[in-house]
């Protein structure tokens, strides 16, 4: 398969903590290590300096299961057609479709999480955070299913009107959120500070529903 191939995924969410088994918990954070090894600027808080193994991250990937909620907090999981399990996990007959029990090793392509802003004023919207794709996986558009995915379920699912992210600039990652119909809508100059003479900007996008 060349890099531009496009890949054939299964798209998955969860939307409970029970959802997530511990194979599929520790299947993100292999990804997400190796994403922060690469470069990758979705850098859990609490985490040590790169290069990471995934118990770094661990923690934070437990964080990001204990606050799903269906009508708050979505998990999305891209992976390699046919790999993720058919058994449901944690839940009765009829609850979501697509929620199951976790993926079979290696098979978490891609990740992201969609999360309805928790002020009143802003209920109406939503954030998406940790978006990332394994490293050996990129340019085979599974950023783009997921991107498209979570978009569906923010307006469909969850009834928002609007999404909300932030891009550390520096990446171009600003260009693949455009590709996906997002807008910058301002920066924070010099806001991240990577390393002592090395301040990046922090773009705010925003994506109409």
């Amino acid at each position: 398969m060349s890099a531009r191939e496009p890949t054939a995924l299964t798209l998955t969410q969860f939307a409970r903590p029970a959802e997530l088994s511990g194979a599929l918990r520790r299947e993100l954070a292999e990804c997400w290590a190796a994403v922060v090894n690469a470069g990758g600027a979705v850098i859990p808080a609490d985490c040590p300096p790169p290069p990471l193994i995934p118990a770094d991250v661990a923690a934070a990937v437990d964080h990001v299961a204990e606050r799903l909620a269906p009508e708050h907090c979505r998990l999305l999981v891209a992976a390699l057609e046919g790999s993720v399990e058919d058994s449901v996990a944690g839940s009765e007959a009829g609850s979501e479709a697509g929620s199951v029990a976790g993926c079979e090793a290696g098979s978490v392509a891609g990740w992201l999480v969609v999360r309805r802003e928790g002020h009143p004023l802003e209920a109406h919207c939503g954030v998406l955070n940790h978006v990332q794709t394994r490293v050996h996986l990129r340019r085979r558009g599974i950023g783009a299913a997921l991107m498209g995915e979570a978009r569906r379920v923010a307006r469909e699912e969850m009834g928002l009107e609007r999404l909300k992210l932030s891009v550390r600039a520096g990446l171009g990652l600003e260009e693949f959120y455009r590709r996906a119909g997002w807008t910058e809508v301002g920066r924070w100059p010099g806001a991240l500070r990577l390393a002592p003479g090395d301040d990046r900007d922090e773009i705010l996008m925003s994506l109409a529903l």
